[in-house]
């Protein structure tokens, strides 16, 4: 009987990613060696071919860390691509491939086609003790004993107890990787840090403990096998991860307004009214300049300095950080495509460069209105053939950056890895990248209102995203009145508006609550002098929802 009921939990096991996988342990499991132990079990046939989880992980962009862009035939993907935080993978990878979802990828000879390399353990743990070392290629530490690493002891992990409590996917095990990129939490992304690992539904109503509980797979369902929807690079179809996948085109079911604000479906993604900021949870990363780095302390030792939030604003090895929390995102047309700056592209270094410049425009009907976070950096090139460079920075030999903290060695090094030539001339330039907001979705009642992007000085730049002056006025001033420009200055729970009222005009101050019925406000008339004269009214009940408007009439 014991066998039977061994049996058939081994059998609801097979397809990876079924409901028993969730709720069965494996004791019967007496030594875990590698992903062998887990595909004994964790297959499929599919058309006579016996497919293993693990032959499904090597097909996906986790394990290649590759992605051919079919519009250009540039290969991305972290294992090409340079970035402005830790600029590149390639000669750096075993410090880089701490987060690959293998073991043993350190430099060129890592085997893609050994399923054994496979981490089966570091997206199925439930013990929360897996841990990959930092800087052994994605292996975890299993000891002897502790060891030390950046002021933290790490413990051996019990490979074969973690075998024995796999399960689905979480926040956590997502996150150990995700919240992460960059190099720390809260590097990269803004919107993915360590505080989703336990979110209140303040910060996120999808993943909020107390709201939908959500896990990452809820948005980001595998689809065929282990293929995980959410690509960041340029892709064919849409992925399924969409807000739509659950919300529809149509998403605002009821309300006087529902109609009007599904118009804006068409043209504003989802995110930009209801991400109405990012870094909620804690403080993001907001540039890295990294030609300050090899300064040294008193001693000539390496050394960080921190600010009171505990975020490393200088690190020796690093050069220089800022940080902020609560961000008004930027605001970008994008369509899903996306170029990158190449090590093959010329740039000019006298300007900034974007290193993934966004496709989209008004013109473009597939464009959606997407909020971004902007990273900026300050990084080494080639000043010789004007090309990014790849710094070889981690490692033992002397031409390691953080060994020798000499530029030249460092480029030559991870210029040669990647068999491109290095001229031999230092420089660095200003970057700049670009991140989509999806997370930290706020709670409804926190969205943006029409105010929030209708008004004289709101978060949108109506001109700036390629709206015609006369548009962009009526846009800007909900009501289409396109005088000079307004100035609103808001103070407490008061708000002031201000303007140059034009010789021979009078001005009267309208207020509404829906933007269909307007009333002249209270005290609003003003006339303007013999001279363009400044003009200003105040309101002090701001606090309600009401928008503005100036009507611009003939003495």
């Amino acid at each position: 009987m014991r066998i039977s009921t061994i049996a058939a939990l081994i059998a609801g096991a097979l397809i990876p990613g079924s409901p028993a996988l969730a709720q069965i342990t494996h004791p019967w499991l007496k030594k875990y060696q590698d992903a062998s132990s887990c595909t004994t079990c964790h297959w499929k046939e599919v058309n006579g071919t016996r497919i293993t989880a693990a032959d499904e992980i090597m097909e996906t962009s986790h394990w290649t860390w590759e992605h051919l862009d079919s519009a250009t035939g540039d290969r991305l993907g972290k294992k090409h691509v340079i970035n402005n935080y830790c600029i590149a993978v390639a000669s750096n990878e075993p410090r880089c491939t701490s987060c690959h979802v293998g073991i043993g990828w350190k430099d060129k000879s890592f085997d893609f086609t050994d399923a054994t390399k496979v981490d089966c353990l570091v997206c199925h743990d439930t013990t929360g003790t897996y841990k990959k070392f930092p800087t052994l290629a994605g292996a975890p530490w299993t000891g002897p004993g502790t060891t030390n690493f950046g002021g933290v002891t790490w413990q051996p992990v019990n490979l074969l107890a973690v075998a024995q409590s796999v399960g689905k996917t979480s926040r956590a095990t997502c996150g150990a990787c995700h919240f992460f990129g960059g190099g720390g939490d809260a590097v990269k992304h803004g919107d993915l840090d360590s505080s989703l690992y336990n979110p209140d539904r303040s910060l996120d109503v999808h993943m909020g403990v107390n709201g939908l509980n959500f896990t990452c797979a809820n948005c980001h369902e595998p689809t065929d096998g282990h293929h995980i929807p959410g690509t960041y690079y340029p892709k064919d179809t849409t992925d399924n991860q969409s807000c739509q996948k659950c919300h529809t085109a149509s998403p605002h079911k009821t309300g006087a307004d529902a109609n009007r604000l599904n118009t804006h479906s068409l043209r504003v993604a989802c995110q930009t009214c209801h991400i109405p900021q990012f870094a909620r949870g804690r403080t993001t990363k907001i540039s890295w300049d990294w030609s300050t780095a090899g300064q040294k302390d008193a001693n000539g030792k390496n050394y960080v300095q921190r600010d009171a939030n505990g975020d490393p604003i200088y690190d020796t090895q690093k050069g220089t950080f800022t940080w902020q929390d609560e961000v008004t995102p930027e605001y970008v047309w994008y369509n899903g495509g996306m170029t990158y700056v190449t090590l093959d592209d010329t740039i000019d270094p006298d300007q900034l460069v974007t290193i993934n410049q966004l496709h989209g425009s008004l013109l473009d009907s597939k464009s959606l209105i997407f909020p971004v976070k902007r990273f900026t950096g300050v990084q080494p090139y080639d000043a010789g053939r004007n090309t990014l460079a790849v710094p070889h920075l981690f490692g033992s030999d002397a031409n390691a950056y953080w060994k020798s903290f000499d530029w030249n060695l460092s480029l030559q090094a991870g210029m040669s890895y990647v068999d491109r030539e290095y001229s031999g001339q230092l420089g660095f330039l200003r970057t700049e990248m670009f991140w989509i907001q999806n997370h930290m979705v706020a709670p409804k009642e926190q969205a943006l209102t029409c105010a929030s992007c209708h008004t004289p000085g709101a978060r949108l730049d109506f001109a700036a995203l390629g709206y015609p002056p006369e548009r962009a006025a009526q846009l800007q001033s909900l009501a289409g009145f396109a005088i000079e420009e307004v100035q609103v200055v808001t103070q407490g729970s008061g708000l002031e508006l201000h303007w140059t009222g034009t010789p021979g005009h009078r001005y009267q101050v309208q207020l509404s609550a829906d933007l269909a019925q307007w009333t002249d406000a209270p005290n609003g008339q003003r006339d303007a002098g013999l001279t363009p004269s400044e003009l200003s009214w105040a309101d002090d009940a701001a606090g309600n929802l009401r928008f503005y408007r100036i009507v611009r009439t003939a003495n």
